[in-house]
């Protein structure tokens, strides 16, 4: 146990309940406990395995390589509709996790298996996610543009295609592009 997750329990305002019961679940297997990102977090071998997540509707244990788990019981979703690998288990109440923490052991089992094999999940490559058209016509116009982007990390990359392609309008997809412009000639991410 982890004083820092203690603390972090303590002050919580919402899920406080539902945040122990799942803590009790996850304590339970030999992974090591943190706070990270300001969330309980529970690793093996160096490698995150689970963390436990409030919301404002709903609390999860969210599973960071989910994608990879069977989930026989087909309680995992997506946090995201463009995450690839971590897998939420959603609760609304402490009882809900007592009714399914045999379900969540069993998750929690597998989870460290899959960290234990060494599995790795398969990212989408950059090269698959699709390049909007007017970031395409932005490219040809001004190639300054096209070599500062392909100097990008992939991940950097992605985090510009997703936040373009996420405009549903072709006038908005050209304002973000155009916002944008600048910190990707100077090399940086979006969030950078």
């Amino acid at each position: 146990m982890n004083r820092k997750v203690d603390l972090y329990i303590a002050q919580a305002k919402s899920w406080r309940e539902e945040t122990e019961a799942l803590r009790e679940i996850a304590l339970g297997w030999g992974l090591t406990e943190e706070l990270k990102w300001g969330k309980p977090c529970y690793s093996f071998a160096g490698s995150n395995v689970a963390i436990i997540q409030g919301f404002k509707g709903y609390c999860a244990l969210l599973f960071c390589k989910g994608a990879l788990l069977k989930d026989v019981a087909g309680i995992l979703v997506r946090p995201g509709e463009n995450t690839q690998a971590a897998r939420q288990a959603r609760f609304m109440s402490a009882r809900e996790i007592a009714e399914k923490a045999d379900l969540l052991k069993a998750y929690l089992c597998e989870a460290i298996a899959v960290e234990k094999a060494g599995t790795q999940v398969r990212y989408k490559e950059t090269a698959d996610f699709a390049v909007p058209e007017e970031l395409t016509a932005m490219m040809k116009k001004e190639p300054a543009l096209k070599e500062a982007f392909a100097a990008l990390t992939p991940g950097r990359q992605r985090g510009y295609l997703l936040y373009f392609a996420g405009a549903k309008q072709s006038a908005t997809r050209t304002a973000r592009i155009e916002k944008c412009r600048d910190q990707i000639l100077a090399g940086k991410g979006l969030r950078d």
